[in-house]
Parts: structure tokens; C-alpha cells; sequence
């Protein structure tokens, strides 16, 4: 799937949907908050939330009092949909419309966190363009919060096929340069309570 059918699909799912009917959504964002929280080393670090989507991560770290933050997905129509949830604190959040594989980041980050987007990249050209951006635009000494699903977990999600990961083959795949920091494993529970088991990993970026 290139870049411009994947814009296509997950427009199309956040058109037809509403962000509490996506097996995704998240009452609490959480592991992800906390981690995050531990990984930011002042509120003024720059934090990037790669597929956020609609979710409710970029509400909750403005709570926590995080001024920089970034929030980038494919879907035009996910990201409305947050800033009219968070009305005039949308306006603290820089959004973004764009594809990782593709993307040149206006800045570069403290904290790149990535709830089960990079899963989504089955193709190996995918995994090297969203590594190169990780490299390049995560500084060093940054820390990557990266959560996909299990390798026995669901093989399909949305419609579309996942790479699955534990943390050791999660860390291999990053390669050399992200020395992992912590790894957890996650049961996520959807909206109509079917269980997804994920694992989330911490890396500390130790070159550039």
C-alpha cells in the first residue's frame, strides 16, 4: 500500500466513523501517558505523537503541562475531529496532516512516541523511510515510546495486515542506534470489549 492509498483508507475510517467506534480508542491514554511523562525531561519538551489520530494523548499531556507538542496523522478528518473535541486548547497543538514514510518534520524532537502506526508498515521500504525519519529527527539523548502488537496478537487491524513485534525483535529492527530503556506488555480493551494484547517499548537514541 503506498502513501496515497494509506491517506485514502484511514481518511475513509475516520469519515465513516466516529473516534469511540475505532477499535483503537482509549477512555485513558494510558500506558503511553505515563511513559511519555517519564521520558520528557521538562514540560518544555518537544513530544511528537505519530497516528495520533483523534485520540485523547494530546489533551492529557497539556494537562500534565507539556507545551510543545505535535501531534501528526494521515487523516485530515481524525484531526478535526480532536480539535473540535478540545476546542480552544486546540490551538496549543501543532497538527499535522502527513504520512511518516514521507514526512520532513519542521523540527526535531525530545520524545516520538508511536501507538501501533509503525506496525502498519508491512513493507520493507516503509519500515527504512520511517526509520530514517526517526534518526534524523529524534535528537540524541531523545527517547522513542513505541507500542505494536504481540507477536501472537491479531494479524489484521482496520482491515489492513500489522508486523507484530516483541521488544527484542522491536529492538532489532530499530537497530544499533536506539539502546532500549523498558518494555511492557499492554492489554488494551476495544470499545466492545474484545482484548488486544500489545507491548510497548522505550528506546534511548544514542547517535545521530
Amino acid at each position: 500500500m503506498d502513501a496515497e492509498d494509506r491517506r485514502t483508507h484511514w481518511q475513509r475510517t475516520y469519515t465513516a466513523k466516529g473516534e469511540r467506534e475505532v477499535s483503537w480508542f482509549q477512555d485513558s491514554p494510558q500506558p503511553s501517558l505515563d511513559l511519555i511523562t517519564q521520558a520528557a525531561a521538562s514540560p518544555e519538551a518537544a513530544i511528537v505523537d505519530l497516528g495520533g489520530g483523534a485520540s485523547c494523548l494530546a489533551d492529557a499531556l497539556l494537562e500534565r503541562g507539556f507545551q510543545n507538542i505535535t501531534v501528526v496523522d494521515l487523516s485530515e478528518a481524525a484531526l478535526t475531529a480532536a480539535k473540535a473535541r478540545m476546542g480552544e486548547a486546540a490551538g496549543r497543538i501543532c497538527w499535522i496532516a502527513a504520512d511518516v514514510t514521507t514526512w520532513e518534520p519542521p523540527q526535531t524532537y525530545d520524545v516520538w512516541h508511536d501507538r501501533a502506526t509503525f506496525h502498519f508498515l508491512v513493507e520493507e521500504v516503509d519500515r527504512v523511510a520511517y526509520l530514517s525519519r526517526l534518526r534524523r529527527f529524534l535528537k540524541p539523548g531523545g527517547h522513542a515510546v513505541m507500542a505494536t502488537f504481540v507477536p501472537d496478537g491479531p494479524e489484521r487491524c482496520s482491515g489492513l495486515p500489522v508486523a507484530r513485534y516483541d521488544a527484542d525483535s522491536l529492538a532489532r529492527t530499530l537497530g544499533p542506534a536506539f539502546v532500549p530503556v523498558s518494555a511492557q506488555q499492554h492489554t488494551h480493551t476495544t470499545p466492545w470489549g474484545a482484548l488486544q494484547q500489545f507491548q510497548f517499548s522505550v528506546f534511548r537514541h544514542v547517535s545521530a
